[in-house]
């Protein structure tokens, strides 16, 4: 059952993901990786032929244009389309596959390219288009979100007659050895995390103030880290699905150097999104910052530790109170001796193949756009144990 893969998007975690396609061959039997840098999509396709033996397809093409990319999807002719773009694409690719009748894949939400927020809002207003095209779309299949959506559907599933309470639990413990960086795209990660912090609780969103928050959490294998509580996409589609729910929140790890390099960054205005005067030229600030940090995708053979993510969920199994913690533990250096990539990039590249090997194989195949905790969640966690990133149920003191 050989299929044909589109990968859009070129940066660390589209590194993982073809790496991940090219070791799944018996699904993905053709895989074409495409990005506005062609010579970034043909470093990557050298990468996997010499790691894994197997020729990579690769394109140029702005992902910004419904009109190049349908053009590219009608050539390439896929099974499905990855999309490891930016998230702002996120339309313009869904709009693609609707036009072409393509399964789409993607693994952050949307968001809005002048406006410092995400949401489903418009990707979920697309399900009747989906629906009617005869196609699949499945949001969020990254980490978190992604295969945090998935524990929780399974401990649902699995562990409880209603969940009540579910932390989720980011932890990065990996050290690059610089004094600043982002394990992801400096733009969209500095955005999220300067923003306003946002939890659900007895049906209503309330707002905190940026990193007012914090608990401090000890981490399996990595220790006791200050837990920060920001708002984060799952939170908005997880509050619909899992049944009982009362309170639902996110919080991250970061140390005292990052958050005082962000702090002095937003004082002194280099995190604005809004076009600012510079020499006679209109720049936007958080797009130079970013071209003066290291990028993400360099950071594999420097990071050294480990990643933690998962959550904790809290309810009523039969009558009595009952507490699970799912997590799972990644080793940056393990990442990159597999696929040249940190920890942060592999956790998320892995559930985007995997998520998109489940419904090439038929397993997850429904018509319209889904979120992750609406699909069968043991598939994917079978997936997860054989794909490198195996996980861990222990039971809390409720």
């Amino acid at each position: 059952m050989s299929k044909r893969v589109l990968i859009i998007g070129a940066g660390g975690v589209s590194n993982v993901v073809v790496h991940k396609c090219a070791m799944n061959s018996e699904v993905f039997g053709h895989i074409t990786l495409a990005s506005r840098t062609l010579s970034k999509c043909e470093a990557i396709a050298k990468d996997v032929k010499a790691c894994c033996g197997v020729d990579v397809d690769t394109r140029s093409v702005n992902a910004d244009s419904v009109e190049e990319l349908v053009a590219l999807i009608d050539d390439v002719q896929p099974d499905i389309v990855i999309n490891v773009a930016l998230p702002y694409q996120d339309l313009a690719i869904m709009d693609a596959c609707i036009a072409t009748k393509v399964d789409y894949l993607d693994t952050a939400n949307y968001e809005h390219p002048s406006l410092a927020k995400f949401e489903y809002k418009l990707q979920w207003e697309r399900d009747a288009a989906f629906k009617e095209a005869g196609i699949m779309g499945l949001l969020g299949s990254g980490f978190d979100p992604g295969a945090t959506n998935i524990f929780c559907a399974y401990a649902q599933k699995h562990y409880f007659d209603e969940i009540h309470t579910i932390d989720i639990l980011d932890c990065n413990a990996g050290d690059h050895g610089y004094p600043f960086a982002t394990n992801f795209n400096p733009e969209i990660n500095l955005r999220e995390v300067s923003a306003n912090g946002r939890y659900w609780e007895n049906g209503e969103w309330i707002e905190t103030k940026p990193m007012e928050i914090m608990q401090v959490w000890d981490y399996p294998e990595v220790g006791p880290k200050d837990s920060y509580l920001l708002y984060h996409e799952e939170l908005e589609s997880l509050v619909k699905h899992i049944k009982g729910l009362q309170r639902i929140r996110f919080f991250m790890t970061f140390g005292a150097s990052y958050l005082k390099h962000m702090e002095v960054l937003e004082n002194v205005g280099m995190l604005g999104i809004e076009p600012v005067e510079h020499q006679g030229q209109r720049i936007i600030p958080i797009e130079f910052l970013k071209t003066l940090l290291p990028d993400p995708a360099s950071l594999g053979p420097r990071t050294k530790g480990k990643t933690n993510i998962g959550i904790v969920a809290e309810g009523i199994k039969d009558g009595a109170k009952k507490k699970i913690y799912i997590y799972q533990v990644k080793d940056h250096e393990e990442c990159y001796a597999e696929v040249k990539s940190q920890g942060v990039s592999y956790t998320t590249g892995v559930p985007a193949m995997i998520g998109a090997k489940l419904m090439l194989e038929g397993i997850w195949k429904k018509e319209g756009v889904w979120n992750m905790e609406q699909l069968d969640p043991d598939p994917f966690m079978e997936e997860l144990n054989k794909q490198g990133l195996p996980w861990q149920i222990i039971e809390l003191e409720a």
